[in-house]
């Protein structure tokens, strides 16, 4: 595997104050007999040697449930001891279209033994994706530019209806909520722990205000403000993104005698920026990191603090010339937005474990970095390729309450068709509310509230995590009333991940109900084996 591809990572890729629509306590009574969970071999991805999965059939629509129904796929993950056995913990991977079949598989998480052994690990695929009752948007990966500019929301969702009718308005995070509690049902369980990274904060949040008798814990990592559903939520992630990534450069300067790449943060963003110029005939035009001392020539030495002055004043507007001079001058052939490098690091930045797969890959060049085995499978149809991001967009689009900023819209256009700046280009098509032009919301996240819960919600938050921002996360926090515990760094997710201070924590409040901890640091950087 190259090193370019070990640093991939999935990524959850939305300002006006959330109106959430008013929900009831869901009343108790007495439940319709439960289905039988028919437990069987799993997909192929899915590679923990002793998980199950079955599938469950669920009204596509909660207010007409004698009416049609989908699939609901579910992974079990049976409790490794079972003397030690505690219930049910339901996780979600984000997204919102995360995978959560392969969730509880060790990879970018290495989940604690004592979870495994003393939780049965359960994962819902969400409704809209494979393995669950799919939404088929087949056609919309043929929209053309001019109708992705002006009415692309609608072009996806006519699309998707046309392949699937009456099933696109009913993919949201209500229903799957309710998808869960037929779950429970279906497993005996009388509570259900919860387990929810970035966007299944929110969706875990759900279930336990639609469901709060039935909710023991809450684990909310990587909270999502319900301020920013959805418009407002890529356009807050942009400035962390672009300050994550002078971290990561930082990081790597730091660590010179291994990678080779420069001692400043600068100088390595310059060896990052000729690799995509080789890749795709034009540099990118994100702000460079400040320049420092060690960037100052020996002809300037008396004049340092000028130079870098200078240097630091004139960087970000001299990229942005660069950029714009070298795609106008190769339309077609040059654009930063179709570099593999600067992508994937922007995808990488929000893991600190990936960057140093990153800086191997910035080393090596594209030469070694390119390996033909890590080529997509050019037979796979470009509409299932995409598939899982019209899920994503159908879920955003259904329940946005922020109302489009047409001042953004400029911005949009230029990043989108001129620039390919990938750093703005997706707050910006938010923002702008072009994202969902002609997709309507039909409905709004339901009112959270943690006040019917006995046990009081715990949240870990990153200081500097681009995706889910720590002022915004709060939010959350506060309608949840969660204990929050602050995590050092950007990391996006911090259990599972080699941090004893978070994972002994979170452990002791799944056992206990409470932890007195309140600040943890950054988890820690594995170097990779050599």
């Amino acid at each position: 595997m190259s090193s370019l591809a070990a640093a991939a990572v999935l990524a959850f890729g939305s300002s006006a104050a959330l109106a959430p629509a008013a929900i009831a306590q869901e009343a108790p009574a007495a439940e319709a007999p439960a289905q039988a969970l028919n437990w069987g071999p799993c997909p192929e991805r899915v590679t923990t040697p002793t998980a199950v999965c079955a599938t469950l059939k669920v009204p596509m629509d909660y207010d007409n449930p004698e009416g049609e129904k989908i699939d609901i796929s579910v992974v079990k993950h049976p409790a490794a001891d079972p003397s030690q056995r505690r219930g049910a913990l339901f996780g979600n991977s984000g997204g919102p279209n995360g995978d959560v079949l392969s969730y509880f598989d060790d990879g970018l998480f290495t989940w604690p033994q004592e979870l495994r052994n003393e939780f049965d690990l359960i994962g819902v695929q969400p409704r809209g994706l494979p393995d669950s009752t799919p939404v088929d948007c087949t056609g919309a990966e043929l929209i053309d530019p001019v109708t992705s500019v002006t009415h692309g929301g609608g072009a996806l969702r006519a699309a998707c209806e046309q392949n699937t009718p009456g099933y696109t308005e009913h993919v949201n995070t209500e229903n799957t909520a309710r998808d869960w509690e037929e779950v429970r049902k279906a497993l005996g369980e009388e509570k259900i722990d919860i387990f929810g990274l970035s966007y299944g904060t929110l969706l875990g949040s759900t279930y336990a205000s639609l469901f709060p008798a039935q909710t023991d814990k809450l684990v909310l990592d990587s909270g999502v403000s319900p301020n920013h559903v959805w418009n407002g939520l890529l356009n807050a992630q942009d400035p962390g993104y672009k300050k994550r990534t002078h971290d990561m450069f930082e990081w790597i300067a730091q660590n010179d005698e291994t990678y080779h790449l420069g001692d400043t943060a600068l100088k390595v963003y310059q060896r990052w920026s000729d690799l995509i110029v080789e890749e795709v005939g034009v540099n990118p035009s994100v702000a460079p990191p400040p320049a420092q001392v060690g960037d100052v020539p020996p002809a300037f030495t008396a004049l340092a603090q000028q130079y870098i002055d200078g240097t630091n004043l004139t960087n970000p507007a001299r990229v942005q010339l660069e950029n714009l001079v070298g795609t106008l001058m190769n339309p077609g052939t040059a654009q930063q937005a179709n570099s593999m490098v600067l992508n994937q690091t922007r995808n990488s930045v929000p893991q600190s474990a990936s960057w140093p797969y990153l800086a191997e890959a910035i080393a090596e060049g594209l030469g070694a970095g390119a390996e033909t085995e890590e080529i997509p499978d050019l037979d796979t149809p470009m509409a299932d390729a995409l598939q899982p991001i019209f899920m994503q967009q159908i879920v955003l689009c259904n329940e946005n309450q922020v109302p489009p900023n047409p001042l953004s819209y400029p911005e949009f256009l230029w990043t989108s068709f001129v620039s390919g700046d990938v750093y703005d280009m997706y707050g910006a098509m938010y923002d702008s509310g072009a994202a969902c032009a002609g997709f309507p919301a039909t409905t709004k996240l339901p009112a959270l509230s943690g006040d019917a819960l006995e046990t009081k919600p715990l949240q870990l938050q990153g200081l500097g995590d681009p995706q889910t921002p720590y002022q915004p996360g709060m939010v959350l926090a506060n309608q949840m009333r969660a204990h929050v515990i602050t995590v050092g760094g950007g990391d996006h997710g911090q259990f599972a991940k080699g941090n004893e201070t978070v994972d002994s924590a979170v452990l002791e409040y799944l056992r206990t109900g409470h932890t007195g901890v309140t600040e943890a640091p950054a988890p820690p950087i594995p170097m990779p084996e050599t």
